[in-house]
């Protein structure tokens, strides 16, 4: 059975309050761990209204001691908005509070505008800076050797597990060449999908982190009693797409009966590229859409995630496609 996880927004559906969105964060992960989810994974994004999880390592702790056994992280911290130093600090007293349960995913992109870039009070220069903050960061959580001035606290010694997370081939070559692990972003961004696993596998360098390549692949699931209603609840994430190909954020929108009344031809084919990998349908549609993404794929780790709007439902969705994952040879 291949393992199989889960990435939350803490999406802020609209009628609703980020308050609300963290206990259903937190309801979500408890019946996540119940159900065989190995990660809960939480992304960082910041001047979102319909996404809550900008505090990403504190709302990582708050679902981490309301859970037992799934393990907790980041899917992912946006590196450029942090110092090294101090994400070294803030996972390390998570992993110190939650021994063995925390991950910590990175990305290079700032994740947001370029006006809330420098609200943040980092200034992203590209990415020719994110593989020597990677390699600051890993050094924090090394052991400390002699004469080191700056050390985490907590963090030193512990070796919280890091991953790189990418849409493009810059973060597979470089989690090949530092032998960590690799988390694609194919459910927003497919198009590389193929070529930066290929190339991963093929350029990876063993580490003391890792002696083979791992590779995840994320993937959108929406479940539903029949497919026709599963589609239905498909057009909140297709409405979310098309409204920020507009510019346009906000909170979470419901469903509609018809997206094409809701977006014009040409953002309904942008939207339809971008989430490309996507299940959308019944149970038995799960089933077989999982395993035939799985069978072309050979991912050595699943991640799924949806928004959906109304909480139960997106509970059924992600319980069915656990017993979708859970099925697979």
């Amino acid at each position: 059975m291949i393992p199989y996880s889960l990435l939350d927004l803490a999406p802020v559906c609209e009628g609703s309050t980020p308050a609300e969105a963290f206990a259903n964060s937190l309801d979500l992960a408890r019946h996540a761990e119940a159900q065989g989810y190995r990660r809960f994974w939480l992304a960082e994004h910041h001047n979102m209204p319909g996404i809550a999880s900008a505090a990403t390592s504190v709302l990582i702790g708050h679902i981490a001691g309301g859970t037992s056994t799934i393990r907790v992280g980041a899917g992912g911290v946006m590196l450029p908005n942090h110092s090294p130093l101090q994400v070294a600090e803030q996972f390390g007293t998570l992993a110190s509070l939650y021994p063995d349960r925390i991950d910590l995913g990175l990305g290079r992109a700032p994740g947001t505008d370029q006006a809330t870039v420098r609200a943040l009070r980092r200034y992203y220069d590209g990415a020719d800076a994110f593989p020597h903050d990677v390699g600051e960061l890993l050094a924090y959580f090394g052991p400390v050797r002699p004469g080191q001035k700056v050390q985490a606290v907590p963090g030193a010694g512990m070796q919280v597990p890091v991953w790189l997370l990418g849409s493009s081939l810059f973060s597979a070559r470089l989690a090949a060449a530092m032998g960590l692990p690799f988390a694609f972003a194919s459910h927003f961004a497919p198009a590389m999908m193929e070529q930066a696993l290929a190339l991963y596998r093929h350029e990876f360098r063993p580490s003391e982190r890792l002696s083979a390549p791992y590779a995840m692949l994320a993937l959108n699931v929406v479940g539903a009693g029949t497919d026709a209603e599963a589609r239905r609840l498909f057009t909140t994430m297709q409405q979310t797409f098309a409204r920020l190909r507009r510019g346009e954020i906000g909170l979470v929108p419901p469903p509609v009966d018809d997206i094409d009344a809701h977006c014009t031809p040409a953002e309904r084919a942008s939207v339809d590229q971008a989430l490309a990998c996507s299940v959308v349908g019944d149970e038995a549609t799960l089933r077989d859409g999982i395993a035939a993404f799985v069978a072309r794929h050979r991912p050595d780790e699943l991640m799924l995630t949806a928004n959906i709007f109304d909480h139960d439902a997106r509970l059924a969705s992600f319980a069915m496609a656990a017993r979708a994952c859970a099925s697979l040879p």
